[in-house]
């Protein structure tokens, strides 16, 4: 049976990644993004829609829509979220603090909620939610971003638990430092704040690691292809990092 997947923030980065692994797995594919330009350069065969993921009313239309177009859906990968501020908490902002958690958490949970509601009409479905090692760890001066991250972690544990018995699985997959435009922005904001150089803090992401590396994001899609296959179909209500093992979030090089 070819799945029927969406991917939120599915046109660049991790989410580009996700939906191109399961586009050469024969799924049929539909992204969300909020760059309406990386929505219109997606390659052939994969679907998208210009939408803001905390936008619930343009998520709820998102869903009846794929109802109409297929009939159903399989996989729900919710990926969308944030860097948020860089910065010790006492020079955060509320507004700053509020908006990092609203997209990384609140656009997870209304990613899930409708998904919920299809997936328990079919009794089945798979929820990959994208979290972080820093849903794991603590990271200094990125407090949003680790309380949001752990905070889709304790979603996908309670809707495992919520939706086991509909046989729905729910997962969380944490990717550590991954090569890439994104990681390019968190590692210039991290210089700024320490006052180390892009490169001290480059080799102390990697260094904090058993395996000594940054991750390529296909490795994060490939896990996230295997998680929604049938190969783990009594793999539920874990956390799973892509990150080469991290041991040390904060290494001092």
């Amino acid at each position: 049976m070819t799945q029927r997947v969406l991917i939120t923030a599915g046109a660049d980065g991790i989410g580009l990644e996700i939906a191109k692994s399961f586009l050469k797995n024969n799924a049929r594919v539909w992204v969300t993004d909020i760059n309406q330009d990386a929505i219109n350069d997606l390659p052939d065969g994969i679907q998208g829609s210009c939408l803001d993921v905390v936008d619930e009313i343009g998520m709820s239309n998102l869903y009846d829509k794929i109802i109409k177009t297929w009939g159903g859906l399989d996989v729900l990968c919710a990926n969308a979220g944030i860097a948020g501020p860089t910065a010790a908490i006492d020079q955060i902002s509320l507004k700053d603090w509020s908006h990092c958690l609203k997209v990384n958490l609140d656009g997870t949970f209304i990613a899930a909620k409708y998904a919920a509601k299809i997936f328990k009409k079919q009794n089945s479905g798979v929820l990959n939610i994208t979290s972080s090692t820093a849903g794991q760890y603590g990271y200094p001066h990125r407090s949003p971003y680790c309380a949001a991250k752990w905070g889709v972690i304790g979603l996908m544990k309670t809707l495992a638990m919520e939706l086991g018995p509909s046989g729905i699985r729910v997962n969380a997959i944490c990717p550590g430092a991954v090569e890439g435009a994104r990681m390019e922005s968190v590692l210039a904001n991290e210089s700024k704040v320490t006052g180390l150089t892009r490169e001290k803090i480059y080799d102390g992401y990697s260094a904090g690691t058993s395996m000594q590396t940054w991750i390529d994001a296909h490795d994060i899609a490939e896990m996230i292809v295997f998680l929604s296959s049938k190969k783990a179909r009594f793999v539920s209500g874990q956390v799973i990092a892509v990150d080469g093992d991290t041991f040390n979030p904060n290494p001092q090089i």
